[in-house]
């Protein structure tokens, strides 16, 4: 993907603030020793590799990723736990319900580079004295925030690598994941349970369609590098969850690279076109609009679908909104 660029703090006041989070989780800690009092902690749990323990349910989360949000809202918690969120939250996300639990959660900042990576200090995410942050940044990585005294998580998907084999399966134990960390297992097994009936839905309609190829690209709007998502992304099983098969299903990495010759070559009948912000009109034009671009199928008919990226990429609740509306457009054409 397109390079990070995050402003940092200047050395001393991160030093500064580093040492007096360290003394305030030093004290949080010995307060919470004997856990919750119910036997539920403290908790440890993997992820990206790594354990993660929680001496008792986080009530001041900071937010610097948005894949999370259906999670904790699912599980009730958005809009009690979460205390301050950065980054990008586009409304197209989220329904009625969702944006009123955002609205009261104050934004530090929406700044981003062109890649849509988030560009924020470490003082302003350790100032707020969080007992979670989710999410990594460049500057803001398990190890600083560790050092502290503040657990890290990130989305598996989004994790060193990614995972090897995404899938529906995924979005499920992230659920369960959250629901232990903020101790809401009954919520998280009752989203689970309308999320798997929601998927089963959209394939039983998929079952038995007509045989149909597609892509899921990341243009860069402007010009520049068009990227591709093969076997390791989201993208391949929610394009088979839709009735399509991936053009790049062959290909054993998540992102990568892809020339228009490369797509002219292989012709999908469909393109889905991921992006992080901006207008969905500019996002089509960034490949409908290149020279030799009218060869492809998709273009001559009119089957190009901007997609936010949320809505496929990493695993999460949203990929169920995005393959529901992939389903919308695309389903039982003839």
């Amino acid at each position: 993907m397109p390079p990070t660029h995050v402003v940092r703090g200047s050395a001393l006041a991160v030093a500064a603030l580093l040492t007096l989070a360290a003394c305030g989780s030093d004290s949080a800690s010995s307060a919470s020793a004997g856990g919750s009092g119910d036997g539920h902690y403290p908790l440890t749990l993997e992820n990206c590799g790594d354990d993660v323990t929680f001496t008792a349910e986080p009530e001041r989360v900071v937010l610097l990723k948005s894949a999370s949000v259906p999670y904790l809202q699912d599980l009730g918690v958005l809009g009690s736990n979460v205390i301050a969120r950065a980054g990008a939250y586009p409304e197209d996300y989220y329904d009625a319900g969702t944006l009123a639990a955002l609205g009261g959660v104050p934004l530090l900042t929406d700044k981003t580079d062109t890649g849509g990576h988030l560009q924020i200090s470490q003082e302003v995410v350790i100032g707020q004295e969080p007992d979670l942050v989710i999410g990594e940044a460049q500057n803001l990585t398990r190890d600083t925030l560790t050092s502290v005294g503040i657990p890290l998580v990130e989305e598996p998907g989004l994790c060193g690598d990614g995972l090897a084999d995404p899938g529906f399966d995924d979005v499920y134990s992230q659920m369960d994941f959250y629901g232990k960390v903020f101790d809401r297992e009954g919520e998280a097994a009752d989203a689970v349970t309308e999320l798997k009936k929601r998927l089963a839905t959209v394939e039983a309609k998929a079952d038995g369609s007509r045989a149909r190829t597609a892509a899921v690209l990341y243009p860069t709007v402007g010009g520049g590098v068009t990227y591709a998502y093969g076997s390791r992304s989201m993208a391949d099983p929610q394009l088979e969850a839709a009735g399509f098969t991936n053009v790049f299903g062959d290909v054993d990495e998540r992102v990568f690279e892809v020339t228009l010759e490369k797509l002219i070559g292989l012709d999908p009948d469909v393109l889905i076109l991921l992006y992080s912000d901006g207008d969905a009109d500019e996002v089509a034009a960034s490949i409908t609009g290149l020279p030799g671009a009218e060869k492809l199928a998709a273009v001559k008919n009119g089957d190009v679908m901007p997609q936010l990226f949320n809505f496929t990429e990493p695993p999460s609740p949203l990929a169920i909104d995005g393959l529901e509306r992939i389903e919308e457009r695309f389903g039982q054409a003839e």
